[in-house]
């Protein structure tokens, strides 16, 4: 049974995996890193403009209650 290669698409040009060098391999595998990399600080990102906010309503109410 054949094994069947993986497709990727640069600028609209497919690419199987024997068409590529070990060089350009290399570089979609960092690229697959890095774009994970940049999921989760967009992750950490926004957990922490929510605590900020939360943190800001808290704050709001505390000089209210002491107004």
């Amino acid at each position: 049974m054949a094994e069947e290669q993986k497709v990727i698409t640069i600028d609209d040009v497919e690419y199987t995996e024997d068409q590529l060098s070990d060089v350009a391999k290399h570089c979609i595998n960092q690229i697959n890193s890095l774009d994970g990399k940049i999921r989760g600080l967009e992750l950490n990102i926004e957990q922490m403009q929510v605590g900020r906010a939360g943190y800001m309503e808290k704050l709001k109410a505390e000089i209210k209650e002491e107004e």
